[in-house]
């Protein structure tokens, strides 16, 4: 931890009910103070002494030592007491502030994002819907996955920007936090240094003039006086040992602030990358698919005219071939086929033939029939002279 300015000097006090400094009240507003700058690690422990206070700090420490009575119960009881209580609170604060903040509901915002910017393009590949989603016009499922996609990443946007806000307040409130953590490490640091330097004056003076006292008289009160001034410099030893722990807390506070404001500054670094870089990128990624489906369906188009066109007119060039060619042949065949004429003529010579045997027959049957006649007209002419014999 860094020393604080002389400008921000720590007011000590020995009042138990008094507190050291003022408690500042934390705000989400205002433009945050620049934290101050992190020590390096030391390669050695620290000792805790006059070394790391300023000149003005030595003095204030100096002069304040000088009004603690270590023979005073509730002093001792109370000291430093006040900076502890700061601590205290500030933990508290710094706990209530993690406490009621969840950085997963930002993360889940972002997840809800990548999922919508993944989502469009796709289609529905499964059961009766994918196939008759495969059947619609590719363009127009874009535009409606667009629209849809728009307003779920536009909801999103928002909800990015909202926590974005909490979080910038969050890290300028953290600044402030590591400030007053500052300033209460540092007086504790003054509380600590000042009990030393008393403790170690009356051990060094008071302390070693009852010792050297009860040796020479051998009084009992004397003895007793003497040890309880050891106990009172032991309970206050104790009381620093305290402060010491509750400044190590401190001590802690401060890179812990720095690690909770870190992850605040990275989590706003991400919602700011999503709202400049990968909602504008996706959107154009967008624009350029509808563009492309634009493209295709324009060469689909050109592709099925010239299709057609091929079409036809290899449908014209067959039906010209066909209709020459049956011209031609229809040209050079004669009006009378040869083949029409030789059945022709053989249906006629077949006719002839037959009505030749018609009229032979016919004639071989009148022949007949005249002899039959003469016959009849024989046996009748027979019956008639026989019946005017009688």
């Amino acid at each position: 931890m860094t020393d604080m300015t002389e400008n921000s000097l720590p007011e000590l006090t020995l009042e138990p009910t008094a507190t050291a400094t003022e408690m500042p009240e934390l705000t989400l507003d205002g433009v945050p103070t620049p934290a101050a700058a992190e020590a390096a690690k030391p390669t050695e422990p620290v000792k805790l002494d006059e070394s790391m206070l300023s000149e003005e700090e030595k003095k204030a420490v100096a002069e304040f030592a000088k009004k603690i009575d270590i023979k005073d119960s509730n002093l001792v009881l109370n000291y430093g007491a006040a900076a502890q209580k700061s601590v205290a609170s500030f933990s508290e604060n710094a706990l209530n502030s993690v406490r009621n903040k969840d950085l997963g509901e930002v993360g889940d915002t972002l997840s809800k994002l990548v999922v919508e910017v993944k989502g469009f393009g796709r289609e529905e590949k499964k059961g009766i819907f994918g196939f008759a989603q495969k059947q619609r016009d590719k363009l127009m499922l874009l535009k409606e996955q667009y629209s849809k996609a728009e307003a779920s990443v536009d909801r999103i946007t928002k909800e990015l920007e909202n926590h974005q806000v909490v979080l910038l307040k969050d890290i300028a409130m953290f600044d402030q936090m590591y400030e007053l953590n500052l300033k209460y490490y540092k007086e504790l640091t003054m509380y600590i240094i000042a009990g030393k330097k008393r403790l170690e004056e009356l051990r060094a003076g008071e302390l070693e003039e009852l010792r050297k006292k009860a040796e020479q008289s051998g009084l009992a009160e004397d003895a007793q006086k003497y040890n309880d001034m050891v106990s009172l410099c032991n309970r206050f030893e104790k009381k620093l040992h305290d402060l010491e722990l509750t400044r190590m807390v401190s001590l802690q506070m401060g890179p812990q602030t720095r690690m909770l404001q870190n992850n605040d500054t990275l989590m706003v670094e991400k919602i700011q990358s999503s709202l400049v870089n990968t909602i504008p990128l996706w959107k154009s990624q967008m624009v350029l698919a509808l563009g492309m489906e634009h493209s295709r369906q324009a060469t689909a188009a050109q592709n099925a005219v010239t299709e057609a066109t091929n079409d036809l007119l290899k449908k014209n060039a067959d039906m010209l071939k066909m209709g020459t060619i049956a011209t031609a042949k229809e040209a050079e065949r004669s009006v009378i086929d040869i083949e029409t004429l030789q059945h022709t003529n053989e249906q006629l010579i077949s006719t002839l033939d037959e009505v030749i045997q018609i009229q032979r027959d016919g004639a071989e049957k009148r022949r007949q029939a005249e002899i039959e006649l003469g016959r009849i007209e024989g046996e009748l002419k027979q019956k008639l002279l026989e019946l005017r014999s009688k």
